[in-house]
């Protein structure tokens, strides 16, 4: 039998609604970030470079481009022929076949894939995060402190501490207490979904809660553990971590890329990360284009001007058009002498000439304000803006839209345009 001392269960199912059209086609963890990278590359680099070769990545929703992207795992160094990164979609049994209900109830179905590899630990992690963290240095902590269960633990400002799993704990970082979203906080350590857990902790308590619906880390398996006075550690992670579940964070975790010294650093020789690269030919910058504190994906061709702007890969920029604060994801398509504002444009998408986004005052998207806001212009994959078209901020389009689809070549701000069959 295989022995690996600690291996990985990624989750990496969310469909992310938060996000809006961006995840409507593809699995949040595939979404593109950073111009070349897709989230669930930051989790698996810190695998490979925390020396944890074996991951399992439990997925669900829209998996295709997920699945294509992982492959065998080369770029991660994890093709291996013992371990390596598979990828656990749920899959038909004989007695009742059932989607994954919760992040645990996942893991649960994948009892036997862990079995396999007899682990000593477990290390359970989300697939929508952005950080660098090695893994070795908890599991470290784990051991010293003879923990059967670690959480990873950041501190938060007391006053966002209720809008998440707080953390109540001794002076050896023992922890006391827990509090799901708590209105009163008793302290400032914010769950960040990463966990430790002995092999045989977590076993008998996915087996013990089998039959909870919807089984839930935070809800049932932790609580488990705690009233069975087993030892619960917090380890404290001071890095940088970024949730980029809304919109608006996934915008300003690209744009923090782009500080001239920025504070997450995607080039650090000692630390990688790793994707899966096309070949593509080197960026082409016309003689009059223009591009100041961007990054520019390979095999991009630019004639207009982009400021503090991320660029995936294969993308083209028109003459005379002016890109600002803006992200526009891979071999999207951008015509002539348009002008883009705090737009987030998916991967394939074409905008013809004399477009305008981002335009005129702000006003609360109608169908979904809490997610279309901060004044973005949202775009979803493979649409098509017509010439000459003006949009306005806080408003989506998704879908292939003809001139018929706007009034007067116009979408005022806040206005939601999504075609029927685009929504699926």
């Amino acid at each position: 039998m295989v022995k690996k001392e600690m291996i990985a269960m990624l989750l990496a199912g969310g469909q992310g609604s938060r996000l809006g059209v961006l995840t409507s086609k593809v699995a949040k963890p595939a979404v593109s970030f950073g111009s070349k990278y897709r989230i669930i590359d930051f989790p698996l680099s810190n695998c490979i470079n925390s020396g944890v070769d074996t991951v399992g990545v439990l997925t669900q929703y829209q998996p295709l481009r997920l699945n294509t992207h992982i492959g065998i795992g080369i770029p991660w160094d994890l093709d291996r022929n013992i371990g390596g990164v598979t990828v656990l979609p749920p899959y038909e049994k004989s007695a009742n076949s059932e989607w994954y209900t919760g992040t645990a109830n996942a893991i649960y179905q994948n009892i036997d894939y862990m079995e396999t590899f007899n682990p000593d630990y477990v290390l359970i992690l989300s697939g929508d995060h952005i950080y660098k963290m090695d893994y070795e240095v908890m599991l470290d902590f784990h051991k010293q402190n003879g923990a059967e269960v670690t959480i990873a633990v950041m501190p938060v400002p007391m006053e966002e501490a209720k809008r998440f799993g707080i953390m109540i704990t001794d002076e050896n970082r023992r922890i006391t207490d827990f509090e799901e979203k708590p209105a009163n906080p008793r302290s400032n350590l914010a769950s960040m979904g990463i966990y430790i857990f002995n092999w045989k902790t977590l076993k008998e308590a996915l087996l013990a809660n089998s039959e909870q619906p919807g089984l839930d880390f935070g809800k049932h398996l932790i609580p488990y553990c705690h009233k069975k006075d087993a030892p619960l550690y917090a380890y404290e992670f001071n890095g940088y971590w970024k949730d980029v579940g809304t919109l608006h964070s996934f915008w300003e975790a690209n744009m923090e890329l782009i500080d001239i010294v920025p504070e997450f650093n995607l080039y650090e020789e000692y630390w990688k990360i790793y994707t899966k690269s096309e070949i593509l030919p080197p960026q082409y910058l016309s003689s009059d284009s223009v591009v100041e504190k961007s990054i520019i994906g390979e095999g991009c061709e630019i004639c207009g001007q982009v400021y503090n702007s991320v660029i995936g890969c294969g993308v083209t920029v028109g003459a005379g058009t002016v890109i600002r604060d803006s992200i526009v994801m891979n071999q999207t398509r951008i015509g002539e002498n348009c002008e883009l504002y705090k737009a987030v444009i998916a991967e394939n998408v074409e905008i013809q000439d004399y477009v305008k986004l981002g335009i005129g005052d702000a006003v609360p998207n109608e169908t979904d304000p809490n997610i279309y806001d901060h004044d973005l212009v949202t775009v979803g994959e493979k649409s098509v803006i017509p010439k000459g078209i003006t949009i306005g901020k806080n408003s989506v389009v998704f879908g292939v839209t003809t001139q018929d689809d706007y009034t007067d070549s116009y979408l005022p701000s806040g206005k939601t345009l999504i075609k029927a069959g685009d929504k699926s």
